[in-house]
């Protein structure tokens, strides 16, 4: 199996220093790779070492690497600097961690909500956190779609958010740091909680979470007008929205219903999503407008806000060495419509 130390460092991003709460790779601790057809060695810098956590860690990497297919690896390690510590943060002290919901905190949340299910919100809010990370930004995702939960799959999430120090430390995908209710059900357990235990999930993901500096947090919310989507704007009273909606005249009716409530929440609506816009022939470059058109426009009108995209319909090309199966690469045709509107979002919000 042949590979590479690109992607040798992308298997190790789940890895954690316990003592900074970051990656191995974010902390710039992958000092040295040596590649010897199938045996691998590194060096190792992490903030402490000697400690029961630098064996946890030499575990997780071995075992990382020969899941991959590598049959033997060498272990080093080193301490980071002094001054590195302190760049990276320095090292926190047990319960220190800050809050989403901090006064002070400076992240901009972005609700992406519809009236109904089936309309694409998901895909527009996974793919439009890739491009804002892919814009430089440092981004988060909530898939706070309690019910229908899809963000981990739908970006080929394998691994599982670690514990350190009482804090979760979310999962970091293309840039983009995930969490997830999908993490924390066994299997594909539907989950049948009540309102108020589902508030207190949200709360905690808002709260115990790990997420570090964060210039944008996407919030995949449920369809609808229900409970959750009630508690995410009280517990944020200046989030932004992105409405989705197909062009379908019905689709952009019920959508109207949630860009009222943000409205009524005092919520700032970015703009709308008109996602299955039309299908373009790859033979012909004819375009069929398969939903029909004109809801977008009629919701932006309704709404006095702006259209930010039209998204056609499509896939994301299949690719065996990283598995994403609903986020678009850069060059692809719909890859560059979502850096787009991730271009007019940051535009909308500096």
């Amino acid at each position: 199996m042949a590979f590479n130390e690109e992607q040798i460092k992308d298997w190790l991003k789940p890895i954690i220093d316990r003592d900074l709460n970051k990656s191995i790779v974010e902390t710039n601790g992958i000092r040295e790779i040596k590649i010897n057809v199938d045996h691998v060695s590194l060096k190792v810098a992490l903030a402490k070492t000697g400690t029961p956590e630098q064996m946890e860690i030499q575990q997780e990497i071995v075992q990382t690497l020969k899941g991959k297919g590598i049959e033997s690896v060498g272990l080093r390690f080193e301490e980071l600097a002094e001054e590195e510590i302190q760049t990276l943060g320095g090292i926190p002290q047990p319960g220190s961690g800050s809050s989403l919901l901090d006064e002070n905190n400076k992240t901009t949340f972005i609700a992406v909500t519809s009236g109904k299910g089936g309309v694409g919100k998901s895909t527009v809010s996974v793919n439009l956190a890739v491009s804002l990370a892919r814009l430089g930004k440092k981004v988060g995702i909530i898939d706070a779609d309690i019910y229908g939960f899809s963000v981990p799959d739908m970006m080929g999430i394998e691994e599982r958010p670690q514990v350190v120090n009482e804090r979760i430390i979310p999962v970091d995908r293309f840039g983009v740091k995930v969490i997830s209710m999908g993490f924390f059900v066994e299997g594909n357990a539907p989950v049948i909680w009540r309102g108020p235990m589902l508030g207190k999930m949200l709360n905690q993901f808002f709260t115990e979470v790990e997420w570090g500096e964060l210039d944008y947090l996407i919030l995949d919310l449920p369809p609808g007008t229900g409970d959750v989507a009630l508690d995410i704007h009280t517990m944020l009273p200046h989030s932004k929205e992105i409405i989705v909606s197909t062009p379908h005249a019905t689709a952009a009716f019920v959508a109207a219903r949630a860009g009222a409530m943000a409205i009524k929440t005092h919520h700032e609506i970015l703009g709308v999503v008109e996602n299955m816009s039309y299908f373009e022939s790859k033979l012909t470059g004819e375009k069929e407008y398969v939903f029909g058109q004109g809801g977008g426009d009629r919701l932006v009108e309704e709404l006095k806000t702006d259209l930010l995209g039209r998204i056609p319909l499509g896939q994301p090309d299949i690719r065996e060495d990283v598995f994403a199966p609903s986020v678009y690469d850069e060059g692809h045709q719909i890859g560059d419509i979502y850096m787009e509107i991730a271009k007019k979002v940051i535009e909308k919000t500096q």
